[in-house]
C-alpha cells in the first residue's frame, strides 16, 4: 500500500488546468484508481504508465503534466461506471485522441481571441497527450486506410446482391461500424466514417 503523501505536496501538485480539461478532479485517490479498472484483469499496459507517471508528476511539481494525466484518469473513472467501460489500449488511446482534438480546438479558439496566455499552456498539455498516444502500441487506422476498407466492403456486398443503396448503406455499416473497425483506434470519428460510408455505397452502387 503506497505511503500517503504529505499535504504540503498535494498542495503544491494542484495547478489550474486549461479550459479544454477543465472537469477533471484536482486529485483521485488510489482506491479511486483501482476502482476504474475491473479486479478481473490487470489494467492495460498504458493505463499502468499513466498511473504511475501521475505519481511521477507529482513528485517532480509538473503541472501540466498532472492536469493532463489527471483529466485522463478522471475520464476513465467516469467511464467505469457506464456500460462502456475503458479497459484496453485501444480504448484508452481513442479516448487520448478525443482530448487532444479538444485541446486543438481550444488553442484554435484562443488564437481567434488573442488569447496568447492561454495559448501555450494548452499546447503544452496537448504535446504530452500525444506523447502517451505515439508511445503505445496501438496502431491507428488511417483516414485512407478506413476509405479503402469501405469500398472493399460495398465492393463485396455488391458481388453478392446487395444492390439498393439503403439496404447497401445499412449493410456497409453493420460490417464496417460492428465488425472491421469495432475495437479499431480510428484517426476520424465516427460520423465522419458514417459520412464515408453513405458517399462511397451510393457511388458504387450507382455505377453497378
Amino acid at each position: 500500500m503506497a505511503a500517503k503523501l504529505p499535504s504540503s505536496l498535494l498542495r503544491s501538485a494542484v495547478c489550474r488546468p486549461s479550459p479544454s480539461l477543465r472537469q477533471s478532479p484536482t486529485w483521485l485517490s488510489s482506491a479511486s484508481l483501482r476502482a476504474s479498472y475491473s479486479t478481473e484483469a490487470p489494467p492495460s499496459p498504458l493505463y499502468t504508465k499513466i498511473r504511475e507517471d501521475l505519481k511521477g508528476a507529482m513528485r517532480a511539481k509538473d503541472t501540466n503534466r498532472l492536469t493532463v494525466l489527471r483529466a485522463v484518469m478522471a475520464a476513465t473513472l467516469n467511464a467505469s461506471k457506464t456500460d462502456k467501460p475503458i479497459k484496453t489500449d485501444v480504448q484508452l488511446v481513442d479516448l487520448l485522441r478525443k482530448m487532444a482534438r479538444k485541446s486543438q480546438e481550444a488553442v484554435a479558439e484562443f488564437k481567434a481571441a488573442g488569447r496568447e496566455d492561454l495559448i501555450e499552456k494548452e499546447e503544452i498539455q496537448q504535446r504530452i497527450i500525444e506523447e502517451y498516444t505515439a508511445k503505445s502500441s496501438v496502431k491507428e487506422v488511417s483516414k485512407e486506410e478506413i476509405e479503402q476498407l469501405i469500398t472493399k466492403v460495398t465492393q463485396e456486398l455488391i458481388a453478392a446482391g446487395t444492390t439498393d443503396a439503403k439496404a447497401l448503406k445499412g449493410a456497409v455499416t453493420a460490417r464496417v461500424m460492428g465488425k472491421e473497425l469495432k475495437d479499431a483506434a480510428v484517426a476520424v470519428e465516427k460520423k465522419e466514417i458514417t459520412q464515408m460510408i453513405g458517399e462511397i455505397s451510393q457511388k458504387l452502387a450507382e455505377s453497378s
